[in-house]
């Protein structure tokens, strides 16, 4: 029997055969690899922050000259704002997680689910150890989003 290869480009994403996470999505918005990733997780969560704290912050080892490129890489995409304040510079998110999430997932819809965010939501479903109580905070969660989308529509 012929296996898969190790790594299978699939129109915008990069899937490993490994059952590891998407190294890398890539889409024309999206382009991040795992420690620009890293990195903007650290910013959302903690606000602007100085080169030092966010690689304090890394969940994993990461050196300070691979750090500077990834925040380098960062700005230059403008997913990230860095500004000096006396003689360090400050680095925060410059766009919100929301935002790059709403893509991402609008991605993974046209390559899983031909466009479709509740198809894709619904594979999740099936081939994840979603629980009960986790279908029942995603419902709550739903109708919540729709009585505050209806809200706005009738202001």
């Amino acid at each position: 029997m012929k296996r898969p290869p190790a790594s299978v480009n699939i129109s915008h994403i990069n899937v490993d055969n490994a059952d590891s996470m998407c190294e890398y999505l890539t889409h024309p918005m999206i382009s991040l690899n795992q420690n620009e990733l890293e990195a903007l997780r650290i910013l959302w969560e903690r606000g602007e922050l100085k080169p030092a704290d966010i690689q304090a912050h890394f969940s994993w080892s990461i050196e300070n000259a691979t750090l500077r490129s990834v925040l380098v890489n960062l700005v230059e995409k403008g997913y990230i704002t860095r500004k000096l304040q006396g003689k360090a510079f400050f680095y925060a998110a410059g766009i919100p997680k929301a935002t790059l999430l709403e893509t991402a997932m609008q991605a993974l819809a046209r390559v899983f689910a031909g466009g479709s965010t509740r198809e894709l939501v619904a594979q999740l479903v099936e081939t994840s150890d979603i629980k009960p109580a986790d279908l029942k905070l995603i419902s709550q969660t739903a109708a919540g989003v729709t009585r505050q989308k209806a809200k706005r529509k009738t202001k």
